[in-house]
């Protein structure tokens, strides 16, 4: 039919994946999504939306579903693991938003998700759509569910995750890199820790010490407190965000560490464990009619927090670059979405392998040098936190 949108199918019903369909039915475009899990679900705890990421929810009018419970810190803290001592402290709050024209927020998983689902109101969500394949077709593409059902698109999106089904099909299976670490992950409610009363402000602490950090910072408004613990362990292999660790052995990780830490340790019920892996960057996520986006695409490991934002970014460029193609333009606008956002996905991958180095420095001259050099920070990162995905598209891409 002269005059046809392009059909489009994603697959994974998680952040990057609702948000592209939110982006896309934006742009004029039919998306449906297919979710592998029975029904709605948001795995992780916390989730960290630089104004990088803010700006896409915002032009998908979801920020303001998410106003009433984000929490816009008011500093970093950087703490010495052992003597709780800040070593750098960094303003965050007005300041960031007037560099960078939108806010940095706190969120918690759970919450972004619903946003994003309450967003998508109208648009078909199928639960309990497993992919086990995708074909290409002259015209077209068909992805392929565990029930037997298919079905058929003009492009298809793999948005499902480091484990992609979608990229390994078209693709083929490729290794997951295994960091040596793994990462606690849990929520505690801010009533539990009335010893720390500095914990009542909007801050993000950031202990560093040998071989380990933690990350801790408030969300749902500010009753409670997310926290990511990254330990050494090349013997924990499983990489899967609902098993279960033990508070224990959370404790003995940080053996030694300030009272501060350790007591807000001691609060955690059932925390939950992950492997931390990652993937070496790929050097093509688009093949015909088929890309992937977010973690199918450039899984990184969490030490820029930047994961959900940049599959963000990618389901902005991706609805923009589809929304005034014909069906028959759909290859090489999947190309250019490629080429747009693969090589600072690339750079931000590399820069959280080398930040966990960095984080886990040992007391001594690389640990201070490091500590003084915390204050550059704002700069150093302004490249990611400043970036505009959209505004990206009037510049010619390289890679």
């Amino acid at each position: 039919m002269a005059g046809r949108r392009p059909t489009i199918a994603v697959v994974g019903g998680g952040i990057g994946g609702l948000a592209a369909a939110v982006a896309l039915r934006r742009s004029g475009l039919d998306a449906v999504v297919h979710e592998q899990a029975a029904e709605p679900t948001a795995t992780g705890a916390g989730v960290a939306i630089g104004a990088n990421g803010h700006r896409v929810l915002r032009s998908l009018d979801v920020d303001r579903r998410l106003a009433a419970t984000a929490v816009a810190p008011s500093r970093v803290d950087f703490r010495h693991w052992r003597t709780g001592r800040t070593v750098a402290g960094l303003g965050v709050g007005d300041g960031y938003e007037r560099r960078f024209g939108a806010p940095f927020w706190h969120l918690e998983r759970s919450a972004l998700q619903d946003a994003l689902l309450a967003a998508a109101d109208g648009i078909p969500v199928r639960f309990g759509a497993r992919c086990t394949g995708v074909e290409q077709t002259p015209d077209g593409a068909v992805v392929r569910f565990a029930d037997g059902s298919a079905a058929e698109a003009d492009a298809v999106v793999g948005a499902d995750g480091i484990h992609s089904a979608v990229r390994d099909a078209v693709f083929g299976p490729d290794e997951a890199v295994f960091s040596g670490t793994s990462g606690y992950r849990a929520l505690v409610p801010l009533d539990r820790l009335p010893d720390l009363p500095e914990l009542a402000d909007p801050v993000l602490w950031l202990w560093v010490g040998p071989g380990r950090h933690v990350v801790v910072y408030p969300v749902a408004g500010g009753r409670l407190l997310n926290l990511l613990a990254v330990v050494p362990d090349p013997a924990w292999t499983v990489e899967s965000w609902v098993t279960e660790g033990r508070t224990a052995d959370l404790l003995a990780a940080f053996d030694g560490w300030h009272p501060a830490l350790t007591g807000l340790l001691a609060a955690v019920d059932r925390p939950g464990r992950w492997a931390l892996y990652d993937r070496e960057p790929r050097r093509s996520w688009t093949r015909g009619r088929v890309t992937l986006l977010g973690d199918a695409a450039h899984p990184m490991l969490p030490h820029h927090g930047q994961g959900a934002n940049q599959a963000l970014e990618d389901a902005a460029v991706l609805a923009a670059l589809l929304a005034d193609a014909a069906p028959a333009d759909v290859p090489a606008a999947l190309r250019r979405y490629e080429r747009t956002r693969r090589p600072r996905t690339r750079a931000i991958q590399t820069g959280s392998r080398q930040n966990a180095t960095c984080l886990h420095l040992p007391d001594g001259p690389q640990a201070t040098a490091r500590d003084a050099n915390l204050t550059t920070l704002p700069d150093r990162l302004a490249w990611i936190h400043g970036h505009d995905p959209l505004g990206a598209l009037t510049t010619p891409a390289r890679g």
